[in-house]
């Protein structure tokens, strides 16, 4: 396929007047953007497309059968959400409102695939929900992946006022000031007026129903000694006490009490975890990962265990026990092999990827790239090579605090579109071009 011929399949903006983000209007082949646009691990050494060309194998690519819109690591941010959908030609935005856009031709064939980690650092966690909900309901297939951040959240508020269980009563501490903001926004827009803490109890009474015993620092380690090593558990450990000093502090300042943290916690419990809360659907859509043809989509990415889990037993079996460890028994879930995958930024103190799980999942499952977020950039996404294996990151710091924290200019927006025609295209505010990956293509 000749670039040029590429050229009618790049997104078609609608509505780009209604959002700040200034987008790219011409492609590029993706292995021109250099150290902005690829990278390959240690483990490769000789030049990056003789690599490429290694890893793209000879086997064809299976590609998706309807076009699949990648957006991941959101963080809070609807504004950069809407920008990121009008990047991707699937939604027209007709007005300055929320609720002014309406899914293209393109938009109402396509999959839009969230990628985790909508809550936390952004304006509004609640106001994203609430658009995300507006573009399902206008008929927009939406899947949502699960995020170290949306996960964190869910087991530490989930936690409070349980039944004591030192396996899991540091989880709403350990959340420390990521948790602050969204309480406030639950206390301003659900717990106003006087009787907001009726039936709440006393301070005392809610300390012990938020915060771990004293006991838990002998109690942890013992029960935690068959999951994890040593220096992990010093590390859960010593986090926590600099966690349980530091979070009223981190209330006081935000016009909390302990009160009504406690009050709030019980609010986003009924607002998310019952039946008929109005943000269910939330989590009732969740997924660790999804395959589509050749690519496995995740938040963060894959070690040998899962690697071997996926190819053995494929990501249905692995939603299912997602789902099921999560709720029953959320300790194994998130100190064991299947939270790597919502985690793992391939560091030395994370479960290791090697040649055996990239063979595991080429060789027997017929994958030949995984797609994650997690990893933020600050130039738009990346091709990685890491032990042989093509993974897309597409976490382009999108919400308008990081953004600001990082020197980054404008609104954020970025998606990463996989076409049955067989290309990827990185859409991104931080780069001038829309990159373009044909892995048929002579590289």
């Amino acid at each position: 396929m000749q670039l040029e011929n590429l050229c009618k399949y790049l997104p078609r903006y609608q509505g780009e007047s209604w959002i700040e983000a200034n987008l790219p209007g011409q492609g590029q082949v993706w292995m021109l953007g250099k150290q902005h646009s690829v990278r390959k691990d240690r483990y490769h050494s000789a030049a990056y497309a003789q690599e490429m060309r290694k890893a793209i194998g000879e086997d064809p690519w299976k590609w998706p059968k309807r076009t699949v819109y990648f957006i991941s690591d959101l963080h809070a941010d609807a504004d950069a959400f809407m920008a990121s959908l009008v990047a991707s030609g699937g939604v027209k935005k007709t007005g300055p409102r929320d609720k002014d856009f309406r899914l293209t031709r393109d938009g109402r064939k396509a999959r839009f695939l969230i990628g985790g980690d909508c809550f936390d650092k952004g304006p509004s966690t609640l106001r994203l929900l609430r658009v995300i909900r507006r573009l399902i309901d206008r008929g927009g297939d939406v899947q949502l992946l699960a995020g170290n951040h949306d996960i964190r959240m869910m087991l530490g508020i989930r936690a409070a006022g349980m039944e004591p269980d030192p396996r899991i009563d540091h989880f709403f501490i350990r959340m420390g000031p990521k948790m602050v903001p969204f309480l406030t926004e639950i206390r301003d827009r659900y717990l106003q007026g006087k009787n907001a803490l009726h039936g709440v109890p006393g301070n005392r009474e809610c300390r012990r129903r938020l915060y771990p015993s004293k006991s838990w620092f002998r109690e942890f380690p013992q029960l935690a000694a068959w999951a994890m090593p040593d220096s992990t558990i010093e590390r859960e450990v010593q986090r926590l006490r600099r966690k349980l000093v530091d979070f009223e502090a981190d209330c006081e300042q935000a016009g909390l009490s302990l009160r009504m943290v406690y009050a709030a916690a019980r609010k986003w419990q009924e607002l998310f975890l019952h039946s008929k809360g109005e943000y269910a659907w939330f989590y009732k859509r969740m997924k660790l990962g999804c395959r589509e043809g050749s690519f496995i989509f995740v938040h963060a990415g894959v070690d040998d265990r899962m690697a071997k889990l996926i190819s053995e037993k494929g990501m249905r079996y692995i939603n299912r026990k997602f789902r099921k460890q999560m709720y029953r028994d959320p300790f194994d879930f998130y100190y064991g092999p299947m939270a790597n995958i919502i985690r793992t930024k391939y560091r030395p103190i994370d479960m290791p990827l090697t040649r055996y799980g990239v063979k595991q999942l080429r060789k027997k499952s017929g994958v030949h790239a995984i797609v994650h977020g997690h990893r933020n950039l600050l130039h738009g996404q990346r091709v990685m090579l890491r032990k042989g294996l093509v993974n897309f990151e597409c976490d382009t710091t999108l919400d308008c605090n990081s953004r600001k924290k990082e020197g980054l200019e404008g609104q954020g927006a970025a998606v990463t579109i996989f076409r049955p025609e067989g290309l990827v295209m990185g859409v991104s505010t931080d780069y001038p071009y829309v990159k373009v990956f044909v892995p048929a293509r002579d590289l």
